[in-house]
């Protein structure tokens, strides 16, 4: 879909800068600035990219203020972020979705309620006393368990497995591949082998969380295990039983929770970060990569490195550490130093 940058602008809301005859160019995709063409729009969203701006062949700059020497047209918004998302909105592919309706593949069963407008793709399973809201896209080979509950205007893609007697509220979307409510990874040692402790509960996700492809979440042993609205899960991530994420969290890929651990709210785990059993992590806290977190962290705090430390202290480590091939070279020298004095007193006698 082409749009002009007049159009564009409209479409934003943007304050439009550079010669009015420029401003009637076609706009045919979205690029970042090092990639972008003649038909682009480019977008800065951090001054360390200004310079580059002023010398890429993009159309249309989309700023939050004005470059000063950028010759070509710029697009001036209050959140250059918050514009970019609504111009890839209008460039996104269109794609055929599924007709709603009950495949005729699929598979349901018995007191099955389905509101109006859901779909359920081929091959699908969707298995006794399940409810799925209006408008829910349940995707091919998907498989929803007994007794679960999915609201209005969610998104299931392909070969989602959500287990028995969970419940996903509104406006979730869960990516393929994913698995939700899995038996957790509970077991207790006797008679000389791991018996598995049952797993009694569910997993509640409750509105407007995202959660990628390939990532797991498994069921409570007893109660639930809770993911807070608005929270967004990366692809590849593995959520223990028992854990209960606040509100608006950030989880990135490879990242771990153990069992049991609670999360506030907007806490990130950036990737590969991993989190002990039975911990608390404050409000706002953020684990850098691959952070081990051992114990509780307060709110607010900024850790990095294994065991995680505040990321001051961490950066202060780091540097030692670079240092050593240096620190090592020099203890050689003097150690060899040291050594020739030595052997030149044994020599003259000299006490």
């Amino acid at each position: 879909m082409a749009l002009t940058i007049v159009q564009l602008a409209e479409r934003l809301g943007a304050e439009t800068i550079g010669p009015s005859d420029a401003l009637d160019r076609e706009i045919a995709a979205v690029q970042p600035v090092a990639a972008a063409g003649p038909d682009d729009l480019t977008f800065v969203n951090n001054r360390k990219h200004e310079a580059a701006a002023k010398t890429c062949a993009a159309a249309v700059v989309l700023v939050a203020k004005p470059i000063d020497g950028l010759t070509t047209p710029q697009l001036v918004v209050a959140n250059v972020d918050a514009a970019l998302i609504a111009v890839l909105e209008q460039f996104a592919p269109v794609l055929k979705g599924l007709p709603a309706g009950v495949d005729p593949t699929a598979r349901v069963g018995e007191n099955v309620k389905l509101a109006s407008g859901v779909s359920i793709g081929p091959y699908a399973v969707i298995e006794d006393d399940v409810q799925i809201g209006e408008d829910t896209c349940i995707g091919s080979g998907a498989r929803v368990g007994e007794g679960t509950t999915i609201g209005a205007h969610c998104r299931l893609d392909s070969n989602v497995v959500v287990y028995h007697q969970c419940t996903l509220g509104n406006h979730v979307v869960i990516q393929a591949s994913s698995t939700i409510g899995a038996v957790g990874f509970g077991y207790t040692f006797f008679d000389g082998a791991h018996h598995l402790l049952p797993h009694n509960g569910g997993v509640v996700i409750e509105d407007f969380v995202e959660i990628g492809a390939n990532t797991c979440i498994d069921r409570a042993k007893f109660g639930n295990t809770i993911i807070g609205a608005g929270t967004k899960i990366d692809n590849l991530v593995q959520i223990g039983h028992n854990v209960v994420l606040g509100k608006c969290c950030l989880l990135a890929s490879q990242s771990g929770v153990a069992g049991s651990s609670r999360l506030g709210d907007g806490v990130v785990l950036a990737g590969q970060a991993g989190l002990a059993d039975n911990i608390e992590i404050g409000d706002g806290a953020m684990i850098g990569a691959q952070g081990g977190v051992m114990s509780n962290v307060a709110a607010g705090a900024k850790l990095a490195w294994t065991p995680a430390v505040d990321v001051k202290e961490a950066a202060r480590m780091l540097a030692h550490l670079f240092r050593l091939p240096k620190l090592a070279k020099e203890l050689k020298r003097l150690t060899a130093k040291v050594e020739e004095l030595e052997a030149a007193k044994d020599h003259t006698g000299r006490g």
